[in-house]
């Protein structure tokens, strides 16, 4: 199973690897105890993989993951929406159980 991003969050994704001059690095995704739901996203823009990283490629954007992190990811969608009054990365994880209302946190 791998993760997917859609093609906006990729457009957005290497948008902002370019604003930051790391064109060849990727987004690091993982997964943290804590949030309103037990379990919290974590993302940042890294230059490059760590050893023993699972690495995904999809529309263009390079995405980290632990292996760790990846027992909760497998198979989830990253996606960006942007509206007028919000422009957030949104996690479509079929791992999850429940998540909370701003969808930064869930449960398995």
């Amino acid at each position: 199973m791998s993760i997917q991003v859609t093609e906006k969050a990729a457009n957005k994704i290497r948008e902002s690897l370019e604003k930051q001059g790391l064109e060849a690095g990727g987004l690091r995704l993982g997964v943290r105890g804590g949030g309103c739901s037990g379990l919290s996203y974590v993302m940042r823009f890294e230059a490059e993989k760590k050893p023993g990283d699972k690495v995904f490629e999809t529309n263009g954007a390079r995405i980290f993951v632990d292996m760790k992190s990846y027992l909760y990811l497998k198979g989830m969608t990253l996606d960006w929406r942007g509206t007028l009054m919000q422009q957030a990365f949104m996690f479509i994880n079929p791992n999850a159980k429940r998540s909370c209302g701003c969808g930064q946190s869930f449960t398995v």
